[in-house]
């Protein structure tokens, strides 16, 4: 029985989902989701895409976090 690279790569997905923390993920999934897309159609590179697109999502996501933690002590009245 062959298996298909998509399976292969559905299988390995799912488990580093299943393994990752919900601490961590944020911004990762939608960034993987954007990535694997983008890399598949892009020369059939979707996990290549779903890795880089985890860890942009996950840098935007942190610094999104930093920009509304900057922001909530100044919009807070004293």
């Amino acid at each position: 029985m062959k298996t298909s690279p998509i399976r292969i790569t559905l299988i390995a997905t799912t488990l580093v989902f299943a393994t990752a923390g919900t601490a961590n993920a944020a911004g990762c999934l939608k960034g993987a989701v954007v990535g694997g897309v983008a890399g598949h159609y892009a020369g059939h590179h979707a996990v290549v895409g779903a890795v880089g697109g985890c860890m942009v999502g996950r840098h935007l996501a942190k610094q999104h976090a930093q920009q509304q933690a900057a922001e909530r002590p100044a919009a807070q009245p004293q």
